[in-house]
Formats: structure tokens, C-alpha cells, sequence
């Protein structure tokens, strides 16, 4: 089931994404990249904080 925190980190990933994509197709190439960069990082740090939650609650 998705909780509402996944939903919010997997928003944040679709609108990294898509201001990455829009900005790469408008010209700005090295903004476009850089945006980009967001998304991997912010869907490690979702499931950093998941593993830690899991983590507490079995111990």
C-alpha cells in the first residue's frame, strides 16, 4: 500500500523530472542536466527514510 509519503516523494520525482525534461528541450542543456541529478537523489533519500522506518519497527 502506498503511504501518503511515498506519494509525496514519488510527486517530487515526476516534477524533478519533468522541469529536467522541459528545461532540456527549451535549450537550457546544463539546467536541464543539473535538474536531472534531483531524481536519483531524491528517490534515494525516500528510501533511505523507509529502510529507517522498517528498520524501527522491527526492533
Amino acid at each position: 500500500m502506498i503511504k501518503k509519503s511515498d506519494f509525496f516523494i514519488l510527486l517530487a520525482v515526476m516534477i524533478s523530472f519533468a522541469v529536467s525534461a522541459f528545461l532540456w528541450f527549451s535549450g537550457q542543456r546544463e539546467e536541464g542536466l543539473f535538474t536531472a541529478v534531483w531524481v536519483p537523489s531524491i528517490l534515494s533519500f525516500g528510501i533511505y527514510f523507509k529502510l529507517i522506518v522498517l528498520g524501527a519497527k522491527n526492533s
